[in-house]
């Protein structure tokens, strides 16, 4: 029998976050953002259950080229543009729109010979402070690329650094619309965040939305607003089972270092998952996880391969019970990846990505996982 540890991709949840997504940016088109291996979610995986975007948008041509292997037809988007001028022949080559944040990246271009002149988003650094033209270079930028034969259509592109926070959008946002607003072109500005808080404004919403991991069920200002908040459904699931139990004793401790220790008599579970399986390592006693559906905690340092749970308020927990470490449980529970993230002091989307490549991912679709109940464990 396989190790009881297993990842779900949720086809139905991946398509109402997207629904999500259009109900927040009316009259946009949409990117589905699939980098980093769709955020851990799997790149083919996600494409089934996004196929419904106006585009994609991803780092990657090695990327880009799967989706056109899966019969993807309509436009793809290299977020950082080309990192070396034989790119181009790659971007031609697969029909691929990119962006444009420098100088090289124009000469390049200048110097490429293609019977097919290439779709660009000209991106303008309005404060992130990675990548992009000033607003001061911006114009002549943009004079450059509108000058190439090698160039059909220029596009305008920002990226806001503090859309998920009290800081907001409006200075970014002001310096992007004031020096492109004589320019001709679609514009694209709203990542998650400011999709969810700030699409509502049709100058900031533009022709073209970004979400990223709200499409993969997490919030983009958790704490402050919960997926539940703006009517996400998380997509993946990480689940294990008990694999072993423990009675202690006041004054027994539990795992390297002993960073537990029992205050009274008290039963625990071992769950088989660790760090080795994308867990975060740092996750202290205390952080939730789901035993049979019903809240419980993790206690003493998490192992490779294993993390203990505290068991004393679940007399039914036995070997083989189901644990829920982030997702949709049984019996229509829920964990959000964002408050385990929270616990182990990092974010949702390091947690998705981390997932390793050992652990087993089951892609299940609109039959399965409705309304947040997860489909059962194999025996």
């Amino acid at each position: 029998m396989p190790r009881p540890l297993e990842a779900l991709v949720h086809l139905d949840a991946l398509q109402h976050n997207l629904t999500r997504a259009r109900a927040c940016a009316p009259d946009a088109q949409v990117w589905a953002v699939v980098k980093a291996n769709a955020y851990g979610h799997g790149l083919v995986r996600a494409f089934e259950g996004l196929r419904a975007a106006d585009g994609f948008a991803l780092l990657d041509i090695a990327e880009a080229r799967k989706l056109r292997e899966l019969d993807w037809r309509g436009p793809i988007l290299l977020l950082e543009g080309v990192f070396d001028a034989r790119d181009l022949e790659s971007c031609s080559r697969l029909g691929l729109w990119h962006v444009v944040h420098c100088e090289q990246q124009i000469d390049w271009l200048a110097q490429h010979k293609t019977e097919w002149p290439h779709r660009v988003f000209l991106k303008m650094n309005t404060g992130m402070n990675r990548l992009g033209f000033t607003p001061q270079a911006f114009r002549n930028a943009w004079l450059r690329l509108s000058a190439l034969p090698q160039v059909d259509e220029v596009s305008f592109i920002t990226h806001f650094s503090d859309a998920d926070s009290d800081k907001g959008i409006a200075q970014q946002a002001d310096i992007f619309l004031t020096h492109t607003a004589d320019l001709s072109g679609e514009r694209s500005l709203c990542n998650s965040a400011a999709t969810l808080r700030h699409a509502h404004d049709p100058k900031v919403r533009g022709d073209w939305v970004r979400p990223g991991v709200m499409l993969y069920g997490a919030s983009p200002d958790y704490p402050e607003h919960d997926a539940a908040h703006w009517q996400l459904r998380p997509a993946m699931t990480l689940r294990s089972r008990l694999i072993g139990l423990q009675h202690l004793q006041a004054g027994d401790t539990v795992g390297y270092g002993s960073r537990f220790t029992a205050e009274q008599a008290m039963r625990i579970g071992v769950v088989a998952c660790g760090y080795a399986d994308g867990y975060p390592r740092h996750a202290p006693t205390g952080t939730p996880v789901l035993v049979d559906g019903q809240r419980t905690r993790i206690v003493g340092r998490v192992s490779m391969d294993m993390v203990t749970v505290d068991l004393s308020a679940l007399p039914q927990a036995q070997i083989g019970t189901e644990v829920t470490l982030w997702g949709q449980g049984p019996h229509g529970s829920l964990l959000s990846i964002d408050e385990v993230a929270l616990h182990a002091g990092t974010i949702g989307y390091e947690l998705m990505c981390a997932l390793s490549q050992r652990v087993p991912v089951l892609t299940v679709g609109d039959d399965h996982g409705a309304h947040g109940t997860a489909p059962a464990f194999a025996p």
